[in-house]
């Protein structure tokens, strides 16, 4: 456990990291990058590579779920998006691209008032079913209780619960909220639930029978949680945490492995390095899937946060664009900025290393070496 600091007499906390203040270190052996392998698998389901596209809209429509699951990665679409809530939000699309910074959070908050559409979830689930990949949708705790059976029904193979932040033990006196334990359960389908960021948060999703736990708060590109609510949790900590919760959960249940999926923070290619080694399975990608050229927000980012009604913590931010998807993941890059060949560059870093699956990976030395690009 680390040492606390002490903040002033009456406070005190612990230092934590973030995925730039770490690094990994190299060993004695190394190998060739040709034999290292990043597939991943949850449940049935095998990736041939650890990545996972975010639940939104800037990032996923029903075709580029299908273009990442044809590369080997996970696409997840936002079952509260533009694509159940308009039966064809091109036009939004390129209207959100073109808003002047001024207009951007009132027109989202405007458009994204038109209300979810069961039969529109059902369709596009049935649209990516089609394109033979594996289908992932998310829904927003507030969301799932409404429309899970909508979900199931049409046939998704991961449920995604996806939310800035999620807990096994919402207290509410307004309304019952989701008993998460008696979903999962009566779930025939895996479920990927977060936010979480510490080892006690996690520890009790685990327990709810979720297959995988989604590490972050607050930590993406186009997030303000930290300016609007002061919540913040420096991911490489989190992500260390959380694997640890995994490791005691492992022991305390006989052997059930929940995967570590870190969401948020991981921009570039050396972020889904330094994720993986501080613990992850998977890395969740938002940012830098947003900056695809195939992506719907054609060069510009956004998540649910930026179009809450009454507290938006998010905001419009410009990603541009480098590349087309297959690029981004595979490369050839044409920039040494991390921006592009994702799976090369996490080869290339295993193979530096001497280690030949993610799983491995994990093992791997890092240390505090506070990073600045300046």
């Amino acid at each position: 456990m680390s040492s606390e600091i002490e903040i002033g007499r009456g406070k005190r906390g612990r230092q934590a990291y973030s995925l730039d203040d770490v690094a990994v270190v190299p060993s004695r052996r190394t190998r060739d990058p040709e034999e290292i392998s990043v597939g991943w698998q949850i449940d049935a389901y095998h990736f041939d590579t650890p990545i996972l596209a975010a639940p939104m809209d800037s990032v996923m429509s029903p075709a580029t779920v299908i273009q990442l699951g044809k590369l080997g990665g996970l696409g997840v679409l936002d079952l509260e998006g533009v694509w159940t809530r308009y039966e064809d939000p091109s036009k939004l699309l390129a209207e959100i691209a073109a808003l002047p910074p001024e207009q951007a959070t009132p027109r989202l908050q405007q458009i994204y008032t038109e209300p979810v559409k069961p039969e529109l979830i059902a369709s596009r689930l049935a649209e990516i079913r089609a394109g033979g990949v594996t289908v992932a949708g998310a829904l927003s705790p507030q969301r799932t209780q409404a429309l899970w059976r909508t979900v199931v029904e049409a046939g998704v193979d991961l449920f995604v619960i996806r939310g800035t932040t999620v807990s096994a033990e919402h207290v509410s006196s307004a309304s019952e909220p989701l008993n998460l334990k008696r979903f999962i359960y009566e779930l025939d389908v895996p479920v990927i639930v977060g936010g979480a960021a510490t080892y006690t948060a996690a520890l009790h999703l685990m327990r709810t029978g979720a297959a995988g736990i989604l590490v972050g708060f607050g930590g993406g590109a186009a997030h303000t949680t930290r300016v609007t609510l002061g919540i913040h949790a420096p991911m490489a900590t989190a992500i260390a945490d959380v694997a640890a919760a995994r490791r005691d959960y492992l022991d305390e249940s006989g052997g059930r492995y929940v995967h570590v999926i870190a969401d948020g923070a991981v921009g570039r290619s050396g972020d889904v390095v330094k994720a993986i080694a501080c613990g992850a399975d998977a890395v969740m990608l938002g940012a830098a899937l947003a900056r695809a050229l195939e992506a719907p927000g054609q060069g510009w980012h956004w998540g649910a946060e930026a179009h809450h009604g009454r507290l938006p913590r998010g905001e419009r931010v410009h990603v541009g664009t480098v590349g087309t998807m297959e690029q981004i993941l595979y490369g050839p890059s044409k920039t040494a900025d991390g921006s592009a060949n994702f799976v090369g560059a996490l080869k290339r870093a295993m193979a530096s290393t001497g280690y030949v699956d993610p799983k491995e990976f994990q093992r791997v030395e890092v240390v505090v070496a506070p990073y600045s690009a300046a």
